[in-house]
Parts: C-alpha cells; structure tokens; sequence
C-alpha cells in the first residue's frame, strides 16, 4: 500500500472531532427531511403519471375534481312501472294501518294542509302534515319505502294530477311508507271573493 507525506490538512484540531473523509458528524434529524422531500416527490410524481395515463387512455380516474374539473353528474334512472295505480285507498289492507305523510316542500303556505285535506275528503288515509326541511322544490315528489306500495304511489300522483313517485331507502321518511313532497307545481285553486 503507498504511503502519502503528512501535510497541514492531516493534523486536525481535537474540537473539530472529523470523520472519515473530513466530515463532521451528520446533524440529527436531517433523515426525516430528506424522507419528507422524497415522499411528497413521490407522491406528485405518482399523482402526475396517473392525471396523464387518464388523460391519454380518457379514463376517469377521479382525478378531475383535483385538476379543477367538474364532473357530470350520473342522472338516476327511473323505475319501470311494475305495478297499476291503485285509484281506490278502500283497497288498501286495513291491517296494515298505513298512513300518508304531508309535507310542504314550496314556498306556497298551507300547502300540506290543502294536499292534505284534499287526500283525506277521497278517503287516502293523511296522517302527519307538516313543512319540509327546505321550500324550493320545483316538483312535487310521492316518494315510497316499499316496492309493493308502488302502486299506491302512482294512485296518489293520479289522485293529485301532478307529482312523480320515487322509491327511497326506509331510512329516508321513517315517519310513514308513503311520503309526498309538495313542489313549486302545486297550484292551489283560486277561489274568487
């Protein structure tokens, strides 16, 4: 092995405490750091490598919404009728003490009352009637929990001339099977003074 003269640069102060190569001792800490930066550069790196293999095989990713992009939203499809109306609320099993919830979603007042009372004088059996949580609805909705109570759905939005039926989780109305929203499509009669 050669063997190298002695210079300055050998004969090191005893404070400096040198390593190696003249290193100082590393600082603590600075591994995080350095994990830190590799990571979010990982992350932009994976992030970009999937926004652009979206872009050229037009994939959604769901990436969209972070690029400042709108989605569209997916329009729910519509139930095919199963079931006749049912026009006749005598029809209805008695057993099953079914009840109808009013509730006015429009911004015209007493609207679950006239709905209401209009439902009662054919015999539907109206129970609760109150407002709804917000009075902005354009279209008055007859929404049901149980597919069999389809066709008193349809029934209701016969009787009322107006509306469309939506099957909903139980969930969504515990109060009663049925539960209709009055919208802005109501339009009580004028009666003339």
């Amino acid at each position: 092995m050669a063997s190298y003269p002695k210079d300055r640069f050998d004969q090191l102060p005893e404070d400096l405490a040198r390593v190696g190569a003249h290193r100082a001792p590393a600082r603590r800490g600075r591994g995080w750091i350095i994990f830190a930066w590799a990571a979010l550069a990982t992350g932009i790196l994976v992030f970009g490598g999937l926004f652009g293999i979206s872009r050229v095989l037009d994939i959604d990713l769901g990436l969209g919404l972070v690029a400042g992009e709108e989605s569209t939203p997916t329009p729910t499809p519509t139930p095919t009728p199963t079931m006749d109306a049912v026009t006749d609320p005598s029809t209805i099993d008695p057993a099953r003490a079914f009840t109808i919830t009013v509730l006015n979603g429009s911004a015209i007042v007493g609207a679950q009352n006239t709905i209401g009372d209009q439902l009662a004088g054919a015999g539907w059996p109206v129970g609760t009637r109150s407002n709804a949580s917000t009075s902005d609805l354009e279209t008055t909705h007859v929404y049901y929990s149980n597919p069999e109570d389809e066709g008193i759905a349809r029934g209701l939005v016969a009787a009322l001339g107006f509306g469309e039926i939506e099957l909903v989780p139980v969930e969504s109305f515990p109060g009663a099977p049925i539960t209709i929203v009055v919208g802005a499509d109501f339009q009580p009669a004028v009666t003339e003074g």
